[in-house]
Parts: structure tokens; C-alpha cells; sequence
């Protein structure tokens, strides 16, 4: 295994941006967990499938289950991201590129946890709205939008990682 310069990267104002941004959604997934809860009947819907159906069903309790995981991950992702040594790269990494790989590898991780969470809020208040009948099932652009939320920033940080090896 090769041994990586282990480098403490200093947080740019949009890195700064993007962690307040997802610490600011990790309260507000708990924040609209906790007002649906209350108004949620005792069946809700537990999983969609791909055309955005409910096709399965639990106790209203199970809403929180998507709180808690968020938490987990969030709380894991942003303890991972003090050790960018560690990640896996698409390029070898140089005592003379690991700064801007590790910036750049770091920025992508505070994306990814914001976009989870930001996914996690729509199922949330989604399922709120079936549970409720104001919605028949997810819409029609959920899929779409989880897609790019995902694919984008990481299909991003490729191109960036290849064009400063």
C-alpha cells in the first residue's frame, strides 16, 4: 500500500458554506420528522418502487428511521473527511497533488452528505403526502432528481480529478 502525505486541509468558504448548509438540513430532517409525525395516520408508506408507488407498508414510527440513518451517515462522512489519506482515488497521489486531491475529495464528501440529506427531507415529505392522501405516490420527478443530486457532483469530481493529477 502506498504511503500518502497526510495533510490537514484548510476549509474555504464554500466548504464552510456546504458544511453549515448540511448541518442546517440534518435539523431540519429531525425538524420535519417531528411536525409530520404528529399528523401522520398509524400506516405509512414504507417503500416506493420505481414508478413511485407505495408498495409497502409500517408503523408511523418508521418515519424516523430516515432521521436516524442521516445522522448516522452524516456524523461518520464528517468525521471520514478528517482523514482524506484514507479515500480512494482515480489518481496516484503525489506529495505534489495531494493537497488538491484531498481539497477536492473532501468537497465532494460535504456534497454528498448534503445531497443525502436533501434526498431524505423529499422521501420524508413524501411519504407524509401519500401517508396523508395528498399524493398518490412519489413524483414523477424524484427519480430524476436523486439521479443528478448523485451522479453530477461525482461525475464532476472525476473530470476535476483527472485534470489536476
Amino acid at each position: 500500500m502506498e504511503t500518502r502525505p497526510k495533510i490537514k486541509i484548510s476549509l474555504t468558504t464554500t466548504d464552510n458554506f456546504i458544511e453549515a448548509a448540511g448541518w442546517l438540513a440534518l435539523l431540519l430532517i429531525w425538524g420535519i420528522t417531528f411536525y409530520q409525525f404528529k399528523n401522520l395516520p398509524e400506516t405509512i408508506p414504507t417503500h416506493f418502487n420505481i414508478t413511485g408507488e407505495a408498495d409497502g407498508f409500517g408503523k408511523k414510527s418508521t418515519i424516523f428511521l430516515l432521521p436516524v440513518f442521516g445522522t448516522v451517515l452524516f456524523i461518520g462522512l464528517t468525521i471520514l473527511n478528517f482523514f482524506p489519506h484514507v479515500f480512494n482515488y482515480p489518481v496516484k497521489i503525489t506529495p505534489e497533488n495531494a493537497a488538491k486531491q484531498y481539497e477536492m475529495a473532501t468537497r465532494l464528501v460535504r456534497v454528498l452528505k448534503l445531497s443525502v440529506l436533501i434526498i431524505f427531507i423529499m422521501i420524508i415529505w413524501m411519504t407524509s403526502a401519500v401517508a396523508s392522501a395528498k399524493m398518490n405516490g412519489l413524483a414523477a420527478w424524484f427519480v430524476p432528481v436523486v439521479l443528478a443530486v448523485t451522479f453530477i457532483p461525482l461525475g464532476y469530481y472525476i473530470y476535476k480529478s483527472f485534470r489536476n493529477k
